[in-house]
């Protein structure tokens, strides 16, 4: 925010937390009584000692601002090291640094700086920066004015017909691998899936490595899921028929992409596992972000962030990733809204894109994504199925609903009545879902989310007659 007038939310600044030990250690030092010479800045900074442990208080500072520009993959920006223990380097939303010796972005003293200065009660009151502050302020913004110089200037030529050849190599290897694949599905089903919960996970476990050594990463993980439903309850005969049934699909999409529409090649593309890059010209837009979220696995933690183009109308996720038990470094605060360029994926309505120029601090705006009634959620979903078989989701707002229960499990009904869509198990056991309720109290209210196979997982909710943008996660 460039405008001193202009504060976030408590629930915008704690949606940043990367984890909820940092929420709650973050909350705890949200008060005037650690900090001292605070500020803020109207180009979008917001600086403060922390009295700690030792005898020298931390520095803390955040660009709220950011700066324009980022590097990366799909939004993601360089970390820095520890040596200065800044967060973001060049790009993606706010950016942080503190010297403290965590290793989490933002750490729990950036959210109570960020907390402290949301109170807008004078605690953190406008001023110019420090000397500490102003100097790595004006080196990110150093940093950012060069590399928008270098993307200016035309690439550098590479050997096309280098790159022709790797891309056929891997082509090749992949092939091989989707071939041993498909015999090997071939032999589950001639045997029977009982077979299946005789051999283990470690059948497929090593089917995976194969597809690994194919160079096809997302047959792999797709492979891996296969592993953990023989024995998962009633019923797991039949979801292990349907997934080898996708991955087959996928097999055979890959075999006769030279046959496919270019869409949902590059889509096939994908799912596969090949890398893709934006391409097209970046749209500019006004972007309120509706939603960010995290997934873990042993290797990987992945952030996803979902924004919606106020005059666009479109609808875009931003991927980010972070090594196990580290949060990424993209962190956008749900409900305000972001003016920038993003740049797409191919692929059949493809939704992925890479965060571009920023040109201003995420800012709060009255606009929201247009909701629809149920059934229309679950019409959408199954269109973009057309396109993309393997989607396990859509992102869409549904307008007036309530959360209520049906026979012991708990759904989103329209307020008119009519359909209702059910609340996926995995939403259903979060404490999300009783924030949600606690929300509506019986009374409609818009929520935006991912309708899937599985039914509806809320992610954020605007009660009705509110301004305030309410994450769910």
């Amino acid at each position: 925010m460039t405008q001193q007038g202009v504060r976030w939310t408590v629930d915008q600044v704690l949606a940043l937390a990367p984890d909820a030990s940092s929420r709650k250690a973050g909350s705890k030092l949200g008060v005037a009584g650690p900090w001292s010479e605070t500020g803020s800045s109207g180009e979008g900074a917001v600086w403060g000692l922390c009295k700690g442990s030792g005898s020298k208080p931390y520095q803390t500072l955040i660009d709220i601002a950011g700066v324009t520009g980022n590097t990366g993959i799909a939004g993601v920006t360089a970390t820095a090291g520890p040596a200065d223990g800044a967060g973001p380097a060049d790009g993606a939303g706010p950016a942080y640094k503190c010297s403290c010796p965590s290793r989490k972005f933002p750490c729990k003293h950036a959210l109570g700086l960020l907390l402290l200065w949301a109170g807008a009660d004078g605690t953190v009151p406008d001023g110019e920066p420090p000397e500490w502050a102003e100097e790595w302020l004006a080196s990110r913004r150093k940093r950012a004015e060069v590399k928008r110089s270098s993307q200016a200037a035309p690439p550098a030529s590479a050997d096309p017909e280098a790159a022709r050849r790797r891309a056929e190599k891997r082509a090749e290897r992949v092939t091989a691998g989707v071939t041993e694949l498909e015999q090997r599905l071939s032999d589950l089903l001639r045997s029977g899936t009982a077979s299946a919960e005789q051999a283990g996970y470690g059948l497929w476990e090593e089917t995976a490595a194969r597809m690994v050594d194919a160079q096809a990463p997302g047959l792999a993980a797709r492979v891996r899921e296969l592993g953990s439903i023989p024995s998962s309850g009633p019923g797991w005969p039949v979801r292990l028929l349907e997934e080898c049934a996708l991955l087959h699909l996928l097999d055979q999409g890959w075999l006769h992409r030279d046959a496919l529409p270019s869409g949902l090649a590059a889509t096939v593309r994908a799912r596969v596992g090949l890398p893709a890059r934006p391409e097209g010209p970046p749209l500019r837009d006004r972007w309120l972000v509706l939603a960010q979220y995290d997934t873990a696995d042993s290797k990987l933690t992945t952030r996803r962030v979902w924004l919606y183009g106020t005059d666009s109308g479109r609808t875009a996720l931003l991927l980010s990733y972070g090594a196990a038990g580290r949060a990424p470094a993209l962190a956008l605060p749900v409900g305000l809204a972001l003016d920038a360029e993003l740049t797409g994926y191919p692929g059949a309505r493809q939704l992925r894109a890479d965060l571009g120029e920023q040109f201003g601090a995420p800012a709060p705006t009255a606009e929201r994504p247009p909701g629809v009634r149920t059934d229309e959620a679950a019409a959408r979903y199954g269109e973009a199925l057309r396109h993309d078989p393997w989607l396990e989701s859509w992102p869409v707002t549904l307008s007036e609903v309530i959360p209520a229960q049906a026979d012991g499990a708990w759904q989103l009904a329209d307020a008119g009545g009519g359909s209702a869509l059910p609340v996926t198990p995995a939403a259903a056991s979060g404490p999300g879902l009783w924030r949600l309720v606690a929300l509506s109290g019986g009374a409609p209210l818009t929520v935006f989310g991912e309708c899937g196979h599985q039914g509806f997982t809320p992610l954020t909710a605007w009660p009705r007659d509110a301004e305030e943008t309410v994450p769910l996660w």
